[in-house]
């Protein structure tokens, strides 16, 4: 609780890194959430990186942006090169080609090493990959993050962590860079379970949002006094000031790509289900997903609106008079 944690903040600065840490610290996935987090490392740290992403344009260009930060040829050479590793992959099927089989991330793991793994995953493969980790001597921190790209790059992440506390302590300076808050969860899966909670509550949300917008829309009435009289009431929330002009606008670009939302939504019921826990109203909003997902897999998780928007009747008439 606050009190344990106020013993465990001693006056002495905290800022310094450990003398044990090795020059780089590591960084595999630079994508639209790892790039931020890499940044908020380097720059509000000064950390070195030694970074690694499948498509190498990336990793260049970030190590070009940020003095003293290097591009290592394969994620095996950063787990050797550093002694303490994050990873913030995007699927199951990347972190299966990336950490498993030889020459993979936990091939590479040798006594004392830390492993931080920051992607949305499900409880069984972070258990997973953890326990194959400290059978090689390792130390693993599962710490999946609430926020998007936004949040990512302006270092206001929450950390959902489990696993080896004592690393998780230790790295506390990084996560506080990366993010606006840290939450230690317990046992290894309890980060991603809650993770997955939480997606699932805000993909319901923003189904039943993209609805009231639709409705809205279709009943003649203005999207905008919509989102003023719902920023108003108790309902008011940053996701629906952030995403309800976009809908509105239909600017989609990806801050959290839709097939990504979809993904957590089925992790999330595929949790319920194991534990005999009904939940028919995110059951039905992920199959809103699914429809929207075959178009606009790829564009913001906002983009589930245009699964439910009516094909508005004014273009179409437009088109039969040319």
């Amino acid at each position: 609780g606050p009190l344990a944690e106020a013993h465990t903040h001693p006056t002495t600065p905290r800022a310094r890194r450990p003398a044990t840490m090795a020059e780089f610290v590591g960084f595999i996935g630079i994508g639209i959430m790892g790039e931020g987090m890499a940044k908020n490392l380097a720059t509000k740290l000064g950390l070195k990186l030694m970074v690694w992403n499948r498509n190498v344009a990336k990793s260049t260009e970030f190590c070009a942006q940020h003095e003293g930060c290097i591009v290592a040829e394969t994620a095996a050479d950063v787990v050797r090169a550093c002694d303490v590793t994050y990873s913030m992959l995007s699927t199951l099927e990347a972190s299966g080609a990336v950490f498993d089989g030889e020459g993979g991330v936990i091939d590479a793991v040798t006594p004392g090493k830390v492993i931080v793994d920051c992607a949305t995953l499900t409880p069984e493969r972070m258990i997973d990959e953890g326990q194959r980790i400290a059978a090689k001597g390792g130390r693993f921190v599962e710490a999946p993050v609430s926020g998007t790209k936004g949040p990512a790059h302006a270092g206001t992440l929450i950390f959902l962590a489990s696993g080896d506390e004592a690393a998780y302590n230790e790295l506390g300076a990084h996560f506080d860079a990366m993010g606006k808050a840290k939450h230690f969860l317990g046992a290894l899966g309890a980060g991603s379970r809650m993770k997955l909670v939480v997606n699932m509550v805000m993909g319901g949300m923003l189904n039943c949002f993209a609805e009231g917008m639709a409705l809205a829309d279709a009943a003649g009435l203005s999207q905008p006094s919509l989102l003023q009289i719902l920023d108003q009431g108790a309902m008011s929330n940053p996701m629906f000031r952030i995403k309800g002009p976009l809908m509105s606008e239909g600017q989609f670009a990806p801050a959290f790509p839709l097939k990504h939302a979809q993904k957590d939504m089925r992790f999330a019921l595929a949790l319920g289900d194991s534990l005999g826990v009904a939940m028919p109203t995110s059951a039905a909003a992920n199959e809103t997903f699914k429809r929207a997902r075959v178009e606009a897999g790829d564009e913001d998780m906002c983009a589930v609106y245009k699964a439910l928007k009516p094909a508005s009747a004014a273009p179409a008439e437009e088109t039969k008079e040319a």
